[in-house]
């Protein structure tokens, strides 16, 4: 039987030897670099699980991905509301992009900052142009992160209204946004 210490190095090796690897595997398919690290602090905490208990693992490799997998779509069940940021499209290589890969860093200099400011700006602006009810179901289903559900057991407006109010939100929000970036990317 192995020591606690000894449990503790080979996981330490396993860690070590695998983590990048997860992490881009867990990378190419959740966009929240937060969630990224939770989700693979998950499959690690579950393999000092699995080895506290003495579980036999016959491919140490393909039950982390395993696991990892098993994650990801947990993850994307309890996640599972369409967001703004999440309708945002993808890039080149199919990744998906969430609104925040949309700004410049704010890290990227002056002229990045001014454009993020000023994108925040027109977004703020561009909310301001709603009608207050289909202000209320974006900003408290986008920004506040509140279910569908959750809204119409307190308002007593049927799911598919709001919905339909939240369609029509992101709708003037694309088009409004649209020709901002454009004039934006012209310069």
């Amino acid at each position: 039987m192995t020591t606690m210490t000894e449990q503790d190095r080979q996981i330490s090796e396993v860690v070590a030897e695998q983590g990048s690897r997860l992490r881009n595997f867990i990378r190419r398919r959740v966009p929240n670099e937060a969630d990224v690290e939770d989700l693979l602090q998950e499959v690690f905490f579950k393999l000092v699980e699995a080895n506290r208990l003495l579980m036999p693992i016959d491919t140490l490799t393909g039950w982390l991905f395993t696991v990892a997998r098993n994650g990801i779509t947990d993850f994307f069940r309890r996640k599972r509301p369409q967001n703004f940021s999440d309708a945002a499209g993808e890039d080149e290589e199919g990744e998906l992009l969430v609104f925040e890969d949309l700004l410049p860093s704010p890290d990227a200099g002056p002229e990045a900052l001014y454009l993020r400011r000023v994108l925040l700006e027109e977004l703020e602006a561009a909310l301001a142009e709603l009608p207050p009810d289909q202000r209320a179901v974006f900003v408290a289903h986008e920004l506040e992160g509140r279910s569908f559900k959750e809204l119409s057991a307190e308002t007593g407006i049927k799911v598919n209204t709001l919905l339909s109010r939240k369609r029509c939100a992101v709708l003037h929000l694309r088009a409004r946004l649209q020709s901002v970036h454009d004039e934006f990317m012209r310069k």
